[in-house]
């Protein structure tokens, strides 16, 4: 199934799968860190009551970029893995 493809390409994909895999799994911890600085801000008086929207704001706003970035890496991963199987008719 494999003939043909060089190998060292195969290995690219299984290591830039194993980097996706970890971004997937680090989502929940982004999300749970942005939560816990915003909680931060307000105990420790840096922001005022009323400003703790924004600020939630600002913090799921930079916790979403991981989100996209994640999507970005497994729609590539997706990529290399159509160039690599193709078309097999």
């Amino acid at each position: 199934m494999w003939f043909g493809i060089p190998a060292l390409a195969w290995i690219g994909v299984i290591l830039f799968a194993a980097v996706v895999f970890f971004q997937v799994i680090n989502l929940p911890v982004e999300f749970n860190a942005s939560s816990r600085a915003r909680e931060q801000l307000v105990a420790q008086g840096i922001i005022a009551g009323n400003e703790e929207h924004y600020v939630a704001k600002v913090l799921n706003a930079a916790a979403l970029t991981y989100v996209a970035a994640t999507l970005q890496s497994i729609m590539t991963l997706a990529y290399y893995l159509f160039i690599l199987l193709g078309d097999r008719r």
